[in-house]
This record gives structure tokens, sequence and C-alpha cells, in this order.
């Protein structure tokens, strides 16, 4: 198999151009990412897909984030609309865990649909006091147990659909006050704390595919944000105990300051696998690729591990499970 590219990279719309064909030619990166921006219609969703993996020339894995409620890049009327996770929790009640596992179940049956193999899901971040409005909503519960069993069953529900999951943020976002797509989020919980609540539910789910990167400082740990702290990247591998593929969170986003040359080498030499790169100009594109450079041997094995566990989508009645997702939630239905 010949080398991946360190990145995760996107296209600015329906269909790719000339330029951005040449680049992932070029760059090969390990997979691609889609956003609201290009996504119209099945026909065309799958068409791009297909761009996608023939620029590089194999099945690369495409994600998109698809958790439901207000991060959903496929949206109704074509496709399912959600209620927020944590709304949908609440709904379904002594029954969450089998409700979540149809979600996803039927989530993964989208995607699959139009040629895309892995979402950025399960976030089993586990929220706290003041945590940011950008996030609350997102989470499973609002307690370690709950987060743990909601977050095992969407990941049972997108692998039997045929869907890589990506677990995130890694090892716990549910503290940050601020939000990371516009500021440097800080948590001064104690090491013991982290540990027993936040990085819980990753130690439980270690066996999940792949896994996202936080943008936040863990004042216990490193003064550097987790993506491009080494301490923290040896906390993920070694206390919570994920060896399998890490990708950062977009390394566009606001909290993180300094060149994309700089970033990208700076998480590589932390302990990342793969740089998240979206939402930006293709030259940024091409400079985020230039600077990840080919994946290392450690990261191309855990890259192909996560390819690993690719299977065919279980055979199930999509409309006899939708029925049963609407009893679950007492005729709530989906969102």
């Amino acid at each position: 198999m010949s080398r991946f590219g360190a990145t995760i990279l996107d296209a600015d719309g329906l269909r790719l151009t000339r330029e951005e064909k040449a680049l992932f030619r070029d760059a090969n990166p390990f997979g691609f990412i889609l956003f609201a921006r290009n996504i119209d219609t099945p026909d065309q969703v799958r068409a791009l897909t297909s761009d996608f993996r023939d620029a590089v020339g194999r099945n690369a894995p495409i994600t998109i984030d698809q958790e439901g409620g207000r991060v959903q890049r496929l949206r109704g009327p074509t496709w399912r609309e959600w209620l927020p996770p944590l709304d949908f929790v609440t709904a379904a009640g002594s029954r969450a865990a089998e409700a979540m596992y149809i979600r996803f179940r039927l989530i993964a049956h989208e995607l699959c649909a139009l040629g895309i193999d892995s979402n950025c899901a399960p976030m089993v971040d586990v929220p706290g006091p003041g945590t940011h409005e950008f996030l609350y909503n997102r989470c499973y519960g609002t307690d370690v147990s709950t987060v743990t069993t909601m977050g095992k069953a969407a990941n049972d529900g997108m692998l039997d659909g045929g869907v890589l999951p990506v677990i995130k943020h890694i090892p716990g976002h549910g503290r940050a006050t601020a939000d990371s797509h516009f500021d440097l989020p800080r948590v001064s919980a104690s090491r013991a704390s982290l540990e027993r609540d936040d990085f819980a539910p990753f130690r439980a789910l270690r066996d999940t595919p792949m896994g996202m990167t936080a943008h936040l400082v863990y004042d216990a740990i490193d003064d550097r944000p987790a993506t491009l702290s080494p301490k923290v990247m040896q906390a993920i591998r070694e206390d919570i105990g994920f060896e399998n593929l890490i990708m950062t969170d977009d390394i566009s986003m606001k909290a993180l300051t300094g060149s994309l040359t700089d970033l990208s080498r700076g998480a590589l030499a932390a302990g990342c696998d793969v740089i998240l790169h979206c939402n930006a100009p293709l030259s940024e594109r091409a400079e985020v690729a230039n600077a990840a450079g080919e994946m290392s041997d450690a990261a191309q094995s855990r890259a192909e591990r996560a390819l690993g566990y690719r299977r065919t989508p279980d055979d199930i009645d999509i409309s006899a499970l939708d029925a049963q997702l609407s009893k679950l939630l007492g005729g709530a239905g989906h969102g």
C-alpha cells in the first residue's frame, strides 16, 4: 500500500475543480471531509465522493459531521432531521441507548448511500458547569456513565452500518467555557478529576477506529493546546490507552495561533497522525499538505488498521427501524 499523505482535506464546492484534483493527486491525502457547501442532491454528492477517490486513485475514507441536531451537514427534506443529542436522549428516556443505536444506524444508512464511509461522531465530551453553548446540547448526557453508554451505542450503530466512527474531542472538551472555533479554552481542573470524568468515556471507547483532538489547554498537564502538546498526546496513548488513528480537529480554528506550516508540523511532532484542515483557500490546503508530508510509519500503520474496521452494512429493514425509533420517542419523530 502506498504511503498516505498526513492530511484530511476538503473541497470548495459541489464538484472538484481542476486545481483541486491536481493537488489531491500530488498530496495523496489520507481522506476527505464534506461540509454543507458540498451538499446539494444525492446524485451530486455521490459524484463528488467519486471525484475525491478518483483524484487519489483509491478508496479513500470520506468523512462528514453528521451528529444530528445543530451539527449535521445533510439536512431535510432530502435527509432526516434530528433532535440535538441531549434532547434526543432525554426524549428516549430509559430506552435511550436503543434509540441512539438506531439514530446512528439510520445516519450510517444515509451516509453509505452517498459514498460517505466515516462520521465525526460519537462526541463523548462530558459537560460540566459553564460548558459553552456551542457544545452543551451536542453532548450525550450529563454524567460519565450515560455519555459512555450512548457513545458505545452510536459507535455500534455506525459500524454495523458500514461507517467508521471518529470519537471526539479526545481527551475531553466538556469543561470548555469558550468556543474553540473562535478562542482557546483553558481548563483548570486537576489531573485526578480529568482522569475520573473527562478521560473516562474515551478510555471505555478506546477501540474506536479514529479519534479527533480537542483544541484546549489543560493547565494540569501542559500550557500548550492539547493538539500541539506531546504531554497530552502521551496521556491519550498511555493513560486512556487509545492506540488507533488520531486526527487533529480543524487546525484553521481560531483556538490555535501560528502559521499553518508550524501548526501542522507541531501537531504531528506532538503525536497526532493526520492533520484535518478545512474551510480555506486552495493555497492554504497546499501549504498544509506540503508541511504535513507523508504519514510516519506508526501513523500509516494506524491508518491501515482504521480502514480494517470497514465492513459491509448489515442487512436491516430501514423502514422498520424508523418506525421503531418513532415509537421509542413517543411519536416525537426524529427532530
